[in-house]
């Protein structure tokens, strides 16, 4: 801006400068006529000078100045001067000399002074040519700065557009800025509220949190005398376990380490009626649902009186550790044999047979009866229900424990795998029974498979998988006997890691193949030759297996295990560290009271068979 007006200023100077310098030279006056008197010659006229012609400003100037008042020549003596613009003064006669002397000086003096007055006037015109000439150089230089000017001034102007443009820009831009400006200060307004508030809650929470900080103190140092006080519980339930586990043996051992149960099973549908009084159970020490004697009454009709009358009955008594009538439950029979089986997960080997003869009820003691009804089920797998109990209720003290199961028959000495599956299926020859290692006391069996289990339905599947790979047989006894011993073996291997403790033991439970004597006058045909074979290898086995026991009571030198691969496969389970359980299952018929008397003159030698004090696997 200040360059668009500068040409405008340096207009005014210069206007100002022309203005000065026509007042500072006014124009002379014009010379007036000097009137001539009579007899004198005129004056001649003073030649007009014509200076430079000046620039058409000046000249305006000169134009306009007025005129200064004339200086009127004075005469000598009493002369008038002639008045301007008057007549002329008239001739001075011929012989006033003096008189036009004194007119010629007068009008010499005027003409004089009016050469002075044009030679000044001369002089301003140089001086105000000059002068013109620099206004003129100076207006050039100025119109072409005012054309700079005005070029600048377009400039400034496309300048100025495009400002106030930008500025028009810049006005939305800060309207829509105030506007966010004032967005943003509600927001800032609600952000300081909820920060008020924010504070206020985090006061709240900095009180709570000092109260939470003292509490967790109080809690740490609580929790600190509750580790300590969980340590001693901790240490005292763990002697207070191995108390347990002293006494529950102590107890088994008074018990006997050899025990021997008796059951008798009930008459199944389409069999006679026992003859009332043939079967008596006397009431034992817990009274009438605890008995432990059994008596069988039997009149033999190959004995007679003289007089030919039969024989009166004779009565057969035999003591057990327990008896369980027709009407006793699986429940109620594996209730009693609990303790024996938690000894097997505190470290004792533990060994449960079912002896008796074919078709009493070995088969479903041992693995129950078909159906799946859980009332029907056998002492397997209410014994491994009954260990994964125990063994999760122990986890809680640091013990785990680990299951491995198999399952294998000996039939006619020959052991085969009652789990295998597809092409190894019913070769039993590939079977042999050996020791896992060189310096091992442990028995496997080659090729035979072992499988962990967790669960019970694992148990049931591997029950189910058994059942259809088992011998069985028709006999004259049994429709469905079974012709081999089979044997559910169990390791269980449980450590404590907090305490570096170990203990390991086998639990077996034997279903014995059922015991029939020989009738030396039956006919032999192709298939009684075959269940004669079977029959002499099953009495040969139960026999070592009774010789194997007395030679443990009498604590012989030798015992005979290797006579019989049943009891060759169990010695592990049989000698003075295991403890032992017979059932010997008889039929509640009298058509076969000859096989049932067997069956407890057995049993009954096994009872009284005493083994040392049994002990614990542990490392």
């Amino acid at each position: 801006m200040e360059d668009a007006l500068e040409p405008e200023k340096k207009r005014t100077r210069v206007l100002g400068t022309m203005t000065k310098f026509a007042t500072s030279y006014p124009r002379a006056p014009a010379l007036t006529a000097v009137p001539q008197t009579q007899g004198q010659t005129a004056a001649p006229k003073v030649p007009k000078r014509t200076g430079p012609r000046c620039s058409t400003s000046i000249a305006t100037v000169l134009k306009n100045q007025k005129p200064g008042p004339a200086v009127p020549a004075k005469k000598p003596g009493t002369a008038a001067p002639p008045k301007p613009g008057g007549k002329k003064p008239s001739k001075r006669p011929a012989w006033d000399l003096k008189g036009q002397l004194c007119d010629l000086n007068a009008e010499l003096k005027c003409c004089r002074e009016r050469i002075q007055t044009l030679d000044q006037e001369n002089q301003q015109l140089r001086e105000a040519q000059q002068q013109a000439t620099a206004l003129g150089a100076e207006c050039g230089r100025l119109q072409g700065e005012l054309a700079s000017v005005r070029t600048q001034a377009e400039q400034g102007q496309r300048e100025l557009g495009n400002l106030s443009a930008r500025v028009l820009e810049l006005e939305e831009c800060l309207g829509t800025q105030e506007g966010l400006v004032r967005e943003l200060q509600e927001e800032r307004r609600g952000l300081v509220i909820r920060l008020e508030e924010q504070e206020r809650r985090l006061q709240a929470s900095e009180a709570a949190l000092s109260d939470s900080q003292a509490e967790v103190a109080s809690l740490r140092r609580e929790t600190a005398a509750q580790a300590a006080s969980l340590a001693e519980r901790g240490e005292r339930l763990h002697g207070l376990e191995m108390e347990r586990r002293q006494l529950h043996n102590q107890l088994q051992e008074l018990k006997g380490n050899i025990r021997v149960f008796c059951r008798v099973r009930p008459a199944l549908p389409g069999e006679p009626t026992p003859p009332p009084g043939f079967l008596q159970f006397p009431s034992g020490p817990g009274g009438p649902s605890d008995p432990t004697h059994l008596s069988l009454f039997w009149s033999d009709e190959r004995r007679g009186t003289l007089s030919g009358m039969p024989a009166a009955p004779t009565r057969h008594d035999f003591s057990f550790d327990r008896v369980f009538p027709p009407g006793s439950g699986q429940d109620e029979v594996f209730e009693e044999i609990a303790m024996l089986i938690q000894s097997a997960l505190d470290g004792y080997p533990v060994c449960i047979f079912a002896y008796g003869q074919t078709g009493s009820g070995k088969t479903f003691t041992m693995e129950g009866g078909p159906g799946g009804d859980p009332q029907m089920e056998g002492l397997i797998p209410r014994a491994l229900r009954h260990l994964f109990s125990v063994a999760g209720k122990l986890s809680s003290q640091g013990w785990t424990y680990s299951f491995v199961a198999s399952y294998v028959e000996i039939y006619n000495e020959t052991v085969r795998d009652l789990l295998a599956t597809g092409t190894r299926k019913g070769h039993g020859g590939e079977c042999e029974i050996r020791r896992a290692g060189p310096r091992s006391k442990e028995l496997v069996v080659t090729n035979a498979r072992y499988v962990p289990v967790s669960c019970e339905k694992e148990v049931e599947a591997l029950l189910q998988l058994a059942r259809q790979n088992r011998a069985v047989a028709c006999t004259a006894q049994n429709k469905r006997s079974s012709r081999s011993h089979s044997v559910f073996q169990l390791q269980i291997s449980g450590e404590h890691t907090g305490r570096g403790l170990q203990c390991g033991a086998p639990l077996n439970l034997v279903d014995l193949a059922g015991s029939e004597r020989l009738d030396p006058g039956l006919a032999l045909g192709p298939g009684e030759r075959e269940r004669l074979r079977e029959t002499q290898a099953i009495n040969s086995s139960l026999s070592t297996l009774g010789l194997v026991i007395m030679a443990l009571s009498n604590k012989e030198s030798h015992v005979p295990y290797r006579n019989s691969k049943l009891t060759y496969l169990l010695q592990n389970s049989l000698g003075g560290s295991a403890k032992m359980l017979m059932f010997v299952n008889i039929s509640p018929l009298e058509e076969n009271v000859s096989e049932s008397l067997n069956s407890l003159r057995f049993a009954s030698k096994v009872n009284q068979c005493v083994i040392g004090t049994a002990q614990a696997n542990r490392k």
